[in-house]
């Protein structure tokens, strides 16, 4: 494994209820090395989205802690991290331009600077032409590849993405699968990716952590052996096929044993 990036080191977390307190995680450890594709599998539910908002500083663990290039960020956000969510969470009210931007904007770069980045990014991601039209104008599909141009617009060390794609139908999710295999080949970020889909973990990660339903419980690590770059063929091949099938079974297994 490469260098260690980012720790998790003994989270756990739970919510608060009508019924009393919710256990989501429990004692979860994790490492992500620098550069690493890391996709985190597992049922709906389970806890893999808020393990993101806890790297990403947006909840705060009940215990434990995170460590990012040695340095305790436990509950701050910034630090050279970034998030794409499933909702695509754009500004209404803001071109596809001036989203892309805005990251950049509330850091204060000029608006000469950043615009010419953002046009840069909304290219990179298939949107020329559209960098005047706004959010309501746009496909499901269109709104995210935004999102992810405004995620890599501040240049993050490590971009966090929640279940990005999930709301897409499949062929869109496909097509952009393949474009984030394509930009994250030319900037090698460290990315997190949380999915229950077990084909787009394969097809994107360079390791898969899997989860048992909610407490959320390590069920395996597995390293994804396919060579990159990666495209359709990856998908048809007999390795393939077989490790969703292992991975299928494990996630079988681990819904068995749910409390």
């Amino acid at each position: 494994m490469p260098e260690v990036k980012l720790a998790v080191r003994n989270v756990s977390k739970a919510f608060r209820t009508p019924t009393g307190s919710l256990p989501v995680l429990v004692d979860q450890s994790l490492n992500v090395g620098d550069r690493e594709f890391l996709a985190l599998l597992g049922p709906s539910g389970c806890g893999k989205s808020t393990l993101l908002r806890i790297i990403d500083g947006l909840v705060q663990p009940d215990s434990g802690e995170v460590i990012q290039d040695g340095r305790n960020v436990t509950g701050r956000t910034g630090f050279g991290k970034a998030m794409v969510f499933q909702t695509f969470d754009l500004f209404p009210w803001r071109t596809v331009l001036d989203n892309v931007a805005f990251g950049l904007e509330v850091r204060g770069v000029d608006r000469k600077t950043r615009h010419e980045r953002a046009r840069r990014l909304i290219e990179q991601v298939g949107l020329a032409g559209f960098e005047r039209s706004f959010p309501r104008q746009l496909s499901g599909g269109m709104q995210q590849r935004v999102g992810i141009a405004r995620a890599l617009a501040v240049d993050p060390d490590i971009l966090l993405m929640d279940e990005p794609f999930g709301a897409l139908d499949v062929m869109t999710r496909e097509v952009l699968q393949d474009e984030l295999l394509g930009i994250w080949q030319q900037d090698r970020k460290t990315v997190v990716f949380v999915t229950h889909g077990v084909e787009e973990a394969l097809y994107l990660a360079d390791r898969v952590v899997i989860y048992s339903p909610r407490p959320a419980r390590v069920c395996a690590d597995l390293t994804v052996p396919f060579p990159r770059p990666r495209s359709e063929e990856t998908r048809w091949l007999p390795a393939f096929a077989e490790m969703r099938r292992e991975i299928g079974e494990i996630l079988k297994q681990a819904g068995k044993g749910r409390p």
